[in-house]
C-alpha cells in the first residue's frame, strides 16, 4: 500500500483502487474512512480489538460507546447475533440494506472486544455498493460516524479528512453522502422493539411494517 491518503471513485480503475487499499489497510489492523448511505464512517476490522480502540479514541470515545457493526449481507445476522425475534426480522427484510442499525444479543461465541456491550452488538447493512464490495473483503467492521464525539457526523470526505486525517490510514471519497443523516437504532433485544434514536427513518415507517405483525415500536427507554 502506497502512503497516499486519499482515494477518488469516479472510474471504474479509481473505484477498484480505493475499494483495494480500503481492504488492505482494514486488514493490516489500521483505521479507514468509508462513504455510506447515511454519513461517512470511521471503520476498523471488528475481530481486531487493537484496532476497535483506535477507532474510538480517534473518535474521543471510551469503551462505554462500542461502534455498531456493518456487515454486507443480511444473511450474516445469524452468524452475529442470537434470539433474534420475528418483528426484528421483518425489519430487516424491509429496511436492509438501509439506514436502519438493530441492537441484537450477541452470538456468544464470537471473538472480539468491540467495549462494554452488555453481550449486544448493533448490526447494520449499508445500502452503499461500494462499502458492500469493501465489507464482502474484510468481512463484518466496527464502524462509527466519522467525526469526533461532540462534533457533527460527516457527510463528505474533505470533512472527516478535516476531523480524522492523521488518524486513518485511507479516506475513500464517494462525493457527498446520500442521505446526509445517521441511521435510525432500534433495541431488538426485548419482545417489543424500542427505538434508541431517530434518524433518517422515522417511527411511523418502522412501525407501518411491523403493525400488520401485530407488532409496534416504543421510542425511548
Amino acid at each position: 500500500m502506497t502512503d497516499k491518503l486519499r482515494y477518488a471513485t469516479t472510474t471504474d480503475e479509481e473505484r477498484e483502487e480505493a475499494v483495494e487499499a480500503a481492504t488492505l489497510a482494514v486488514q493490516r489492523g489500521l483505521l479507514v474512512v468509508l462513504p455510506t448511505d447515511t454519513v461517512y464512517g470511521i471503520a476498523a476490522d471488528a475481530f481486531d480489538p487493537a484496532a476497535v480502540r483506535e477507532l474510538l479514541a480517534a473518535k474521543g470515545r471510551g469503551r462505554e460507546m462500542p461502534p455498531p457493526v456493518l456487515v454486507s449481507s443480511a444473511t450474516t445476522i445469524d452468524a452475529l447475533a442470537t434470539k433474534i425475534p420475528g418483528y426484528a426480522r421483518a425489519l430487516v427484510e424491509a429496511f436492509w440494506p438501509g439506514p436502519l442499525t438493530l441492537v441484537c444479543h450477541q452470538q456468544g461465541s464470537l471473538q472480539w472486544d468491540l467495549g462494554d456491550t452488555r453481550a449486544t452488538v448493533a448490526l447494520r447493512m449499508p445500502d452503499h455498493e461500494l462499502t458492500r464490495e469493501v465489507l464482502e473483503r474484510t468481512g463484518p467492521l466496527a464502524v462509527s460516524s466519522a467525526n469526533k464525539t461532540g462534533m457533527p457526523a460527516a457527510t463528505d470526505a474533505d470533512q472527516a479528512e478535516e476531523m480524522l486525517g492523521e488518524d486513518v490510514a485511507v479516506i475513500v471519497d464517494a462525493g457527498e453522502s446520500p442521505v446526509g443523516e445517521s441511521s435510525t437504532i432500534v433495541d431488538v433485544t426485548g419482545a417489543q422493539g424500542r427505538v434508541l434514536r431517530l434518524g433518517a427513518l422515522s417511527l411511523e415507517q418502522l412501525n407501518e411494517v411491523l403493525e400488520p405483525l401485530g407488532a409496534t415500536l416504543t421510542h425511548g427507554d
